[in-house]
């Protein structure tokens, strides 16, 4: 697991996922100009309880909220995020 794939999984413990799937996806990027600069593209897909009767604005937003240190060319770039609520999947 790569370091920022294993500090994602640290910093969305406060979610408290029952699915966490994060892929890399930053081989398929390779030349933009993210990719340069050192930030990863990854690929999410969480499943949690704090998402019940929120939009997926409201979710994403506590996605990238909970994540917000790691934006940057040391964290990632991108994300892709799928965001259920447990009656959802």
């Amino acid at each position: 697991m790569s370091p920022t794939i294993a500090a994602m999984r640290r910093l969305l413990t406060d979610l408290e996922p029952l699915v966490l799937e994060i892929e890399d996806q930053s081989h398929r990027h390779i030349g933009h100009a993210g990719a340069a600069a050192g930030g990863g593209h990854f690929d999410m897909t969480i499943v949690s309880p704090r998402f019940i009767g929120k939009r997926p604005l409201e979710r994403h937003r506590l996605v990238y909220d909970a994540l917000r240190s790691l934006k940057g060319p040391h964290g990632f770039h991108a994300l892709s995020i799928t965001a259920k609520a447990p009656d959802e999947i």
